[in-house]
């Protein structure tokens, strides 16, 4: 009886993670043979990385003086 349960509740599949395309900062489409990995994400270049910290902090202060 305990191998029917187990028929027919199946495992189920864990979805895979979207592969990041673009780059969040300027939104360029990353290619393999350029891309700077950092904090769990890709850029496309060191420069959009900075941008991207710099409009972060930008936002996190905006919010925190509303």
């Amino acid at each position: 009886m305990s191998a029917e349960v187990v028929k027919e509740n199946p495992t189920e599949a864990k979805p895979k993670a979207e592969k990041q395309t673009n780059c969040p900062a300027c939104n360029k489409l990353i290619k393999k043979i350029k891309r700077y990995y950092r904090n769990g994400k890709l850029y496309c270049s060191k420069k959009c990385w900075r941008s991207f910290l710099t409009k972060s902090k930008e936002e996190a202060a905006a919010a925190a003086v509303k």
